[in-house]
């Protein structure tokens, strides 16, 4: 159930004595797909675990309004190492068609956001830009020699993302960036 107040970002105090870790990615999926069924697929996050590797679990904790504005999820991850995440996202801005802007929080906090855009060759390219710490102590306080795994676990999932994608869509992934 969702707690009726929502925690801000950076409200998870009792962490503060450990080394707070930020991580920035960006990951880039071209597909020979039209826009519009890229996106149906990304926005329906509840989807993900049909085709999207690594996504277990995707529930919808709050619904948003007519745009999907203010929705909450609550998604879990099992990576390709031997850890799984779980965290809610709260959707902040949509421009249909076009980009969806995410807060995080729980054992992730930060934000995400996605951009879909169409090349004139009919290739939608898929951008997804990720600037998150972890909550989890024992990843904190493992940050400093563990930030390279981190980054190719990450790199790993998303990966498995376009490639399931291209898969529910039957269409050709040109590439993962």
């Amino acid at each position: 159930m969702l707690p009726s107040k929502l925690p801000s970002p950076g409200s998870f105090a009792f962490l503060s004595g450990l080394n707070k870790q930020a991580y920035e990615f960006a990951t880039i999926w071209r597909l020979e797909a039209p826009v519009d069924e890229v996106w149906a697929e990304i926005k329906d996050s509840e989807s993900w675990p049909e085709w999207w590797r690594g996504v277990l679990k995707v529930d919808k904790l709050r619904d948003g309004d007519d745009a999907g504005i203010g929705a909450v999820h609550r998604s879990t991850w099992r990576s390709a190492l031997p850890y799984s995440l779980q965290f809610d996202s709260e959707v902040i801005r949509i421009e249909e068609f076009k980009s969806i802007e995410i807060r995080a929080f729980g054992e992730l906090e930060g934000s995400g956001l996605w951009t879909l855009t169409l090349e004139p060759d009919g290739i939608t390219v898929v951008r997804y830009n990720w600037k998150v710490a972890t909550n989890k102590a024992w990843m904190r306080v493992l940050s400093p020699i563990m930030k390279p795994f981190f980054r190719w676990n990450h790199d790993v999932i998303m990966a498995w993302g376009g490639e399931g994608l291209a898969r529910k869509l039957n269409c050709k992934l040109i590439e993962i960036i």
